[in-house]
């Protein structure tokens, strides 16, 4: 990947945006002999989160943490189970159909694989503006071409299709359709994951242009900790469906807390000779069941820094030094991570 360039530095004290309280999201499920036994399916539970509005807010964790039902959760595509997600100090679950329809204005989202996320049928100039409502069809157009020239792209593709352009074309075709409508608020889903590795800095360098050119505000799923060292302000890290530690980018990635996180971020390479004489932590097993979890670590089955009453009590978030902080009854600078 080619050079990303560093997002502009935001003031810490920025106002809350979104603030996430107690959000889960269960899922009813039929299991033992001919499924007569009701069981529940865990994609999210008690996820505390504050967004800061003009931050780059990033979301990482393996396959299973919660992430994109969370995303899900953010736009009002499902509906939690308890909880509640306030923008601008509004739960979002409990608008009107008109208030929906608002929000929806204010919070876009742009998906992991732009091809099928495009209409094949449909040209650019279709696509583009289809948001775009109560204007003449030659401003229609105007604002299309816009857009288009905003994403860095030319007005003159407006009448091709999406099978006409590269993947990095047709992600920044999502972008500037996401863009139409004005919104402060995306969702990055994974936005150059299904990239060629050339384009992906292109790409993250727009976002981060596009974030401070039209004051946005992101949040970013992803599961490659390189991105996430070069775009984000602070980092929020879930395990299977918890939120398990939330840091400033810097400190995260220098003093990680977690045993999870600090096994995520001992996979990543890195050119500092600190870094390198860092071991290798590795995992045991893989990701347990999301299906009637017990009431204790969701961790412990994978962690070496387990102890009683990490198999008998829930951790909750709390303070380990100033906006760090982490849900684990052992933690310990990475340092002594490996040593009890």
């Amino acid at each position: 990947m080619s050079a990303v360039r560093q997002p502009t530095e935001r003031p810490r004290a920025a106002e809350p945006l979104v603030e996430i309280k107690g959000l889960t999201k269960l899922y009813p499920m039929d299991t033992g002999w001919l499924g007569k036994k009701r069981s529940w399916l865990s994609a999210l539970e008690d996820v505390d989160l504050t967004v800061r509005r003009g931050e780059i807010l990033a979301l990482v964790g393996e396959s299973g943490s919660g992430k994109s039902t969370l995303a899900r959760l953010l736009i009002k595509l499902i509906e939690p189970t308890r909880g509640e997600i306030r923008y601008e100090g509004e739960n979002i679950f409990g608008l009107s159909r008109a208030q929906v329809r608002g929000l929806r204005r204010k919070v876009q989202i742009v998906f992991q694989d732009p091809y099928s996320s495009l209409n094949p049928r449909h040209n650019v100039g279709q696509i583009v503006s289809e948001g775009i409502n109560g204007l003449a069809p030659v401003f229609r157009r105007r604002r299309t071409n816009e857009l288009l020239e905003l994403v860095g792209l030319s007005p003159n593709i407006i009448d091709r299709y999406p099978h006409e352009f590269s993947g990095g074309q047709r992600q920044r075709i999502c972008i500037a359709r996401a863009l139409a409508v004005n919104p402060e608020f995306l969702i990055l889903d994974e936005p150059v994951s299904a990239l060629d590795v050339s384009v992906q800095s292109k790409i993250l360098n727009l976002l981060a242009d596009l974030r401070d050119e039209l004051q946005l505000t992101y949040v970013l799923i992803s599961h490659d900790l390189g991105v996430v060292r070069h775009v984000a302000d602070r980092v929020a890290v879930m395990y299977l469906g918890h939120m398990v530690e939330v840091a400033p980018k810097q400190l995260l990635f220098s003093n990680p807390r977690h045993p999870y996180t600090q096994a995520l971020l001992s996979a990543v390479p890195m050119i500092s000779s600190k870094r390198e004489k860092r071991s290798r932590i590795m995992l045991a097993g893989e990701i347990p069941t999301a299906i009637n979890i017990p009431a204790r670590c969701r961790f412990a089955t994978r962690c070496f820094r387990a102890i009683d009453v990490c198999w008998n009590e829930v951790p909750r978030l709390k303070e380990v030094e100033r906006e760090h902080v982490v849900a684990c009854f052992n933690h310990a600078p990475v340092a002594e991570a490996l040593t009890r």
